[in-house]
């Protein structure tokens, strides 16, 4: 975190005082160096590929890789530096160096462009037809794939604690959109951007709002009351965020435009919620001041229903395959409480459509009579299940239920109904029938999907997080889906799963 000062002289419109420094040679001393990390990570992939081939062959594992087929192994390491210069001109090109990206979207493009460079260079080293050896390669590649995200995460996280790489950054807004901005720029500290301060471009502050609370911090708003570019120079030059309502921004324009003559870099935050975002293309016209954004409804296109569907299969079917013997542990053991060990509860399914969603069974027999012999005895609990449809300290749950639970096992069956094509492994989570009122106008992202095993509501509290903000994650999901998001999702589900986090 930079080192930020709060005074309390009131002569002062602003009371944030960002140290200046010359942010253009920290970020061009950022971006070699993660260039070189970079650069570095790919070469000793090559090196570390060889090793791995000799060892593999139980050949002496340091003997020179310039033997291998003697000028060949000369001419296969200049085909790779070759290779690996076009990889790192394309992490360029994207802003991998100069730009900050989140991190799941820098670690997808990192990703798919080593995967592409090594689809290319296996192809031609195999139509050379020479006596390289492919363990070799395929050994790089699979260290590059493994090494590169991972020491360049490292890196950003060592310039970070060293105070290289964060910088302070300012915000522009005080409403709704500057809130879930703000919210977001904190949510990722690999983008280094730590925000100190909203800006209203009101000139006149209201006493009220001297401070906003974001999660369990407090941050200062200040009103904009003297020109734009002295404000950010008395300021050190933070990084500048606008994230103003839409209606707005209009209202500001002169200020905008002066904020882009000073700023070298100035973020906009437009307030665009309900639309999906995730693929979204943008498209300039020469001499016109229009920005136009193509929005793709990705769930909509059949080859993307498609393919979403061919992931779960593979994904559903080899789960059980592997899993069966714990299966039949986990069955036997449920057994031992009583009745059987699979419960199947009727849920609404895609397009309305009703089916039976499986999971061991993890309450006493006669769950609906204690349930319902509770709410009648008991006014807080009949307020709680009215409220979530949930129980923190529910009677009905066995011992073995509760592990199950709380380790979430008790949903594995649920691959079965993937399987059956009656739930997704990523998607909103299945519902009743009575649940889908409190939808509301949102119930169309519901009812336009296959519910999940997991999903963004699971990843992000799970019974932690309110009804509402369920519905708001659930439309979030459906309206800005990727393969690349359910990979995310379910990875982020076993670090979730592990740590328990409000799981009940």
């Amino acid at each position: 975190m930079a080192n930020i000062k709060l005074t309390a002289d009131t002569a002062l419109p602003l009371r944030v005082k960002i140290p200046s420094r010359t942010h253009t040679y920290g970020e061009w001393r950022n971006q070699i160096l993660l260039l070189g990390v970079d650069s570095l990570v790919l070469v000793t992939a090559f090196l570390m590929g060889h090793i791995v081939s000799n060892w593999w062959f139980n050949r002496p594992l340091l003997e020179d890789f310039f033997n291998e087929g003697g000028a060949i192994g000369q001419i296969r390491l200049a085909l790779y530096l070759g290779v690996i210069a076009v990889v790192l001109i394309r992490f360029w090109g994207l802003g991998h160096y100069a730009y900050r990206k989140s991190f799941w979207q820098e670690l997808r493009e990192i990703l798919t462009i080593l995967s592409i460079a090594s689809l290319v260079d296996i192809a031609i080293v195999f139509m050379a037809e020479d006596s390289f050896s492919r363990t070799w390669l395929l050994a790089t590649w699979f260290l590059a794939l493994l090494l590169v995200p991972l020491i360049r995460i490292s890196a950003k996280h060592a310039l970070r604690k060293a105070g290289k790489y964060a910088r302070p950054t300012v915000i522009i807004g005080t409403g709704k959109n500057a809130r879930e901005t703000a919210a977001a720029l904190r949510s990722d500290p690999l983008l280094g951007f730590d925000v100190v301060a909203f800006l209203d471009p009101e000139s006149q502050a209201s006493p009220q709002k001297n401070y906003l609370k974001l999660a369990d911090k407090f941050f200062p708003i200040f009103p904009i009351t003297e020109e734009p570019e002295i404000m950010v120079s008395r300021l050190g030059h933070p990084h500048v965020v606008v994230a103003m309502e839409a209606e707005d921004l209009s209202l500001h324009r002169e200020m905008l435009e002066r904020l882009c003559l000073c700023c070298t870099n100035l973020n906009l935050a437009p307030a665009i919620r309900g639309l999906p975002i995730f693929g979204t293309d943008i498209s300039y016209f020469f001499s016109h001041e229009v920005l136009l954004l193509r929005a793709r409804n990705n769930l909509a296109r059949f080859g993307s229903r498609i393919l979403k569907r061919i992931f779960d299969i593979l994904v559903s079917s080899l789960s059980l395959l592997i899993l069966s013997p714990f299966f039949t542990y986990l069955a036997a053991r449920i057994r031992l409480t009583g009745g059987s060990a699979f419960y199947g509860h009727l849920r609404v399914g895609k397009g309305g459509k009703p089916f039976f969603c499986y999971k061991f069974r993890s309450m006493v027999p006669n769950a609906d009579q204690v349930l319902k012999d509770l709410l009648a005895a008991d006014p807080k609990a009949r307020e709680e299940w009215e409220k979530d449809f949930k129980l923190k300290k529910d009677p009905r749950v066995t011992s073995i239920g509760a592990f199950l639970r709380k380790t979430s096992l008790d949903e594995l069956p649920q691959l079965w109904n993937v399987l059956k094509g009656e739930m997704s492994l990523v998607g909103p989570r299945p519902i009743i029938e009575s649940e889908l009122a409190r939808y509301g106008k949102q119930a169309k992202y519901y009812l336009g999907v296959r519910p999940g095993i997991t999903g963004l509501w699971q990843i992000s509290g799970r019974n932690d997080v309110d009804y509402s903000e369920r519905v708001t994650l659930d439309a979030w999901y459906v309206r800005n889906w990727s393969l690349w998001y359910d990979v995310v999702i379910l990875l982020k589900t076993v670090r979730v799963v592990l740590q328990r986090n409000g799981a009940y």
